[in-house]
């Protein structure tokens, strides 16, 4: 694997929705430096530079205010970049780490000095080789004193066996793009019912309605993701959560405008007050705490 790859848009258009103030990324990752930050020999795909830079361009591009930035799958469990990245941003970033199940109490303690507040937990087979659900139990509660959450990425197909080991979280869970249902069944099809039911299992469950440009098979303007997501953001509005997926690792061949992912929000958002939720007081509860505390 030798050939780097670009997966974002080069030249993204000004969206024609303005977040509100305080409008935060929730999603969203960083590749390298590589000459500073190596990527994982275990990586699946190999990208080209896509750095804190160019990340905070974007935020400030499309209107954003904050980020959190999801360690990459191409980093392996070294969340140096994710670290280097949150430090660049004047305290407008925080960061949701891999880890390796090993991982000390005091390596745990700097990942939260340094400006993280979860843990992600991925099931994909495409991206990784080792999913050791004991271990990763065993992690949960070990973060759980930090305050922090579990991120858990899996596709729709292994929803219901993932349920015994969501269950036995025992921290607040946030499942990344809803579980990868297929959106083209619509707001009633067996996978959007199948995950509202994991949804009201427990209070405690929150989701990202994020990422069109993988979800929906037709393309933009993604009305099928418009159509099945807007139902579950007004149902669900105190646990949601939105993040542009950029630098969109994996999506070379159908790389999406960022302008046109952020157009999408008041179409599964329509109010102000559900916009306020899904792009402020929500993320915030999660990665600021400290500052959602002291203004209420």
């Amino acid at each position: 694997m030798t050939d780097r790859i670009v997966s974002w848009h080069c030249n993204p258009s000004v969206p024609r929705f303005t977040p509100p103030p305080g409008a935060v990324d929730a999603h969203c990752h960083v590749f390298g430096p590589m000459a500073q930050f190596p990527f994982s020999p275990k990586a699946k795909y190999l990208p080209e530079d896509a750095g804190p830079n160019m990340l905070f361009a974007l935020r400030d591009r499309l209107g954003f205010s904050r980020n959190v930035i999801v360690q990459a799958s191409c980093h392996g469990t070294d969340n140096a970049a994710t670290l280097n990245a949150i430090a660049k941003s004047n305290g407008r970033a925080r960061g949701v780490a891999v880890v390796d199940p090993a991982i000390s109490d005091a390596e745990l303690e700097k990942l939260h000095e340094g400006g993280i507040r979860g843990v992600r937990f991925n099931f994909l087979k495409r991206l990784v080789d080792n999913a050791p659900k004991d271990k990763f139990l065993e992690v949960a509660h070990r973060v759980q004193p930090f305050g922090w959450h579990v991120v858990v990425y899996f596709e729709a197909a292994i929803l219901e066996e993932m349920r015994p080991f969501l269950n036995a979280i025992p921290t607040l869970i946030v499942i990344d793009h809803m579980g990868r249902p297929d959106v083209s069944q619509g707001p009633d099809g067996a996978d959007m019912r199948a995950f509202r039911s994991l949804l009201d299992s427990r209070e405690d469950i929150w989701t990202k309605v994020t990422c069109p440009d993988r979800l929906d098979p037709h393309g933009p303007p993604w009305d099928d993701f418009a159509c099945a997501v807007a139902p579950l953001v007004a149902d669900y509005q105190d646990r949601v959560l939105w993040g542009t997926d950029w630098p969109h690792p994996n999506m070379e061949k159908a790389i999406p405008d960022d302008g046109a992912l952020v157009d999408i929000i008041p179409r599964i958002a329509p109010t102000a007050d559900l916009q306020r939720k899904l792009l402020i007081d929500n993320p915030m509860r999660l990665y600021w705490p400290e500052e959602t505390k002291s203004s209420s």
